[in-house]
């Protein structure tokens, strides 16, 4: 496998404290900012067998992620996921509707790697 690309991206949930949205928003932005033109018209694949994505993700609370619901986000080749401690918590509003922790805002951030195997 070579590295074909790498992107980084930042996400946030502002209320709710929702790991798992902060990832998402993570992995979307990241992915908003990377076209892969060159796996087509520089390497010359048909589709892409051979290509794999990595997505590494750093919140506050990583087993609060649904991993799953990251790799769904990556449409293209195999995914894997690896969600570590990272990223930021902070007090968010104090309203007293909200129960204790659960307006804190928590932001992620995501890395994507992008690899394709070569045969030369």
């Amino acid at each position: 496998m070579k590295r074909f690309a790498i992107e980084l991206g930042y996400g946030a949930d502002l209320h709710g404290a929702d790991m798992t949205k902060a990832a998402v928003r993570a992995v979307r932005d990241a992915m908003s900012r990377v076209c892969l033109a060159g796996l087509v018209e520089i390497l010359g694949l048909k589709n892409f067998a051979g290509v794999h994505v990595h997505v590494e993700v750093a919140v506050p609370c990583p087993e609060a992620v649904d991993t799953a619901a990251l790799a769904a986000l990556v449409p293209i080749g195999t995914v894997s996921v690896k969600v570590v401690q990272g990223g930021l918590r902070t007090a968010g509003l104090l309203v007293e509707r909200f129960g204790p922790d659960q307006s804190d805002i928590v932001a992620a951030c995501a890395a994507l790697t992008v690899s394709v195997e070569r045969t030369e």
